[in-house]
């Protein structure tokens, strides 16, 4: 631990490049795929503009419990089958996973498949559930 401190101290241009380069490629991350949105904002979206969850859990998650109305796209499959959210394009999209991990790079096969209007759950399905929001079984 000393000797990383002692270097550190020996090269504080070599760390700041790192650092900033650090954020700017997590700052990206989270832009291409979407802005978050929480769990009572997925709730005003859905009931005021009709958006529309996409689901990019696999199937057996989903069955354990899923937001109502979602659509389950896995998000291994989400490159090939996104030809199958066509009809969603002019809609508000909020894509959700477990826990917030897979939704930004979903969001950004979405972006990059001419959806314009894609956020992610904050949290993921984990974080609604915690919430104690309605979920749907099978």
């Amino acid at each position: 631990m000393e000797q990383l401190f002692e270097f550190i101290a020996n090269h504080p241009i070599l760390v700041g490049a790192f650092l900033l380069t650090f954020a700017l490629f997590v700052r990206n991350e989270v832009v291409r795929g979407g802005r978050a949105v929480s769990p009572q904002e997925l709730v005003n979206l859905v009931n005021r503009d009709g958006a529309v969850v996409i689901d990019v859990r696999d199937a057996k998650e989903f069955a354990v419990g899923h937001i109502v109305d979602a659509v389950n796209v896995p998000h291994t499959a989400l490159g090939t089958r996104v030809g199958e959210l066509e009809k969603y394009k002019t809609k508000p999209v909020v894509v959700a996973c477990k826990m917030g991990q897979h939704a930004g790079p979903a969001g950004t096969v979405l972006r990059k498949a001419g959806f314009e209007n894609v956020a992610r759950l904050k949290g993921g399905v984990t974080g609604w559930i915690n919430d104690n929001l309605p979920v749907v079984k099978g």
